[in-house]
């Protein structure tokens, strides 16, 4: 089995993110808590626990203070920005030059249009919502020992022919 390794604040887009970020993040990794088990402990995925992190995703009352009582980050310094609006869409630059985000762009890039024509196939002209909206990722390993990245994006579909 392959040693757990812990997602660390990336200096590069430090300064693009939340006042906050840092603090979390630094609390993270010193009590060696990965995005799943700090996911388990606020009862959210742990891809928006993650989204928390990066201010992506705005955090609740409850999600607020059980972040504090389990990273012991005092509760009043992370309440009003992260119970505030998010601003998405910020953390990095367009397009992107991080290896595995430049990816996930590029899947889009090269795969975008196939991807709308089989939406359009099979639910008509719309769109899937970003907002009501899951995703979860998942790893896999083939019987050679290959291992596999899969990623789940699950958002409700909503037709133009609403607006």
């Amino acid at each position: 089995m392959s040693e757990q390794r812990l997602a660390v604040l990336d200096s590069s887009v430090a300064s693009r993110l939340p006042d906050y970020s840092k603090s979390l993040f630094d609390a993270k990794t010193s009590k060696g808590l990965t995005f799943a088990a700090i996911a388990d402990h606020i009862g959210r995925d742990e891809v928006a626990t993650a989204a928390l992190f990066y201010g992506q995703a705005q955090a609740s009352a409850e999600d607020v203070q059980k972040l504090s009582q389990l990273l012991g980050v005092p509760q009043e310094a992370i309440a009003a920005q992260m119970m505030g609006f998010p601003d998405r869409g910020r953390a990095g630059p367009m397009p992107p030059v991080e290896p595995l985000i430049y990816r996930l762009y590029e899947i889009v890039q090269n795969y975008g249009y196939a991807y709308k024509a089989v939406f359009n196939e099979k639910f008509g002209d719309g769109i899937m919502s970003a907002i009501c909206f899951s995703t979860k990722v998942e790893k896999e390993v083939d019987p050679d020992g290959s291992v596999y990245a899969k990623i789940t994006l699950r958002g409700k579909w909503l037709p133009f022919s609403r607006f």
